[in-house]
């Protein structure tokens, strides 16, 4: 999710490029890797639109790797990575044909062999190395999983432009509300340029863009925008709550350095992955298909 600024910091400056964003970015780079990346999901969704379940595998893959390095490297936790990332790409991978059975499937058999891949270490360190290794698959790919499932029925390029739509719009409205009017910190323990400007930015951005999605991709009565919008925006803010909680622990900026201008992948997932299960669930609940 976007960084919005809470309380400007007296002598603060852009940098000597004078390219660094309030929040600490380079934001020329990161909207034109934002918009490439934007692209090319895009040119996936109207073309063949499949393609969107391989594009949700593989940042799930890049996600899981980025955040098993960062806490290896901050906590010195051993993962079981083989399980994780193969579990992960299964339940990813087994919901188009078999939906949640087939995600629900994949984790009881992960679990089993993260248990199992973690023992030949010995009993030093288990509880937390296997408690990090469920942390992350539940988080990252189970989650993504939901985002994979929106694709699914006839009508999935929308669903899918929806969500994302909805999830852009909020971060684009917290960073420019924090940014401009951001002056009451929201979380200042979690992530102190959090504002409650930024959050108001996004509910009325991710609001708006919600109930224009609902009505004109999708077809349905507007007003469903004005109950999926604000649960998106409050999983958004959670999904980047969340990911700032586990960096600000390990004393880390970024979860990596996979794209420029923006740090990790993960600090452009962050509020699309806890977004995507409640994103799935709502539309499922409002525009209902076989399954």
């Amino acid at each position: 999710m976007a960084e919005d600024v809470a309380v400007p910091s007296s002598g603060s400056s852009s940098g000597a490029s004078g390219k660094t964003s309030r929040a600490g970015r380079n934001l020329p780079l990161a909207i034109g890797v934002g918009l490439a990346m934007g692209a090319v999901i895009l040119l996936a969704l109207l073309t063949v639109r499949q393609t969107w379940i391989v594009i949700v595998a593989v940042c799930a893959a890049v996600g899981i790797w980025e955040v098993f390095g960062a806490l290896n490297r901050a906590a010195g936790i051993r993962f079981s990575r083989v399980p994780v990332l193969v579990g992960g790409l299964a339940m990813i991978g087994l919901s188009w044909p078999f939906g949640t059975e087939g995600i629900l499937g994949a984790l009881v058999v992960t679990v089993l062999g993260c248990f199992v891949w973690r023992m030949r270490l010995g009993a030093a360190g288990f509880v937390r190395d296997v408690g990090a290794s469920m942390l992350v698959l539940v988080w990252i790919p189970m989650c993504m999983a939901f985002g994979a499932m929106l694709v699914v029925p006839e009508d999935g390029t929308a669903r899918v432009l929806t969500f994302l739509i909805i999830v852009i719009c909020s971060d684009t409205g917290g960073y420019a509300a924090g940014v401009l009017f951001g002056r009451h910190p929201m979380a200042p323990k979690v992530s102190p340029k959090k504002s409650w400007e930024g959050l108001a930015g996004s509910m009325v951005a991710g609001s708006t863009g919600a109930c224009l999605c609902v009505a004109f991709l999708l077809g349905a009565t507007w007003w469903y925008g004005l109950v999926l919008g604000p649960l998106l925006v409050c999983t958004a803010v959670i999904g980047d709550l969340v990911e700032s909680l586990v960096k600000r622990d390990l004393g880390i900026k970024d979860m990596g350095q996979t794209i420029p201008g923006h740090g990790g992948l993960m600090e452009r997932l962050d509020s699309l992955v806890t977004s995507a299960p409640v994103a799935w669930l709502l539309l499922f609940v409002f525009l209902p298909y076989p399954t």
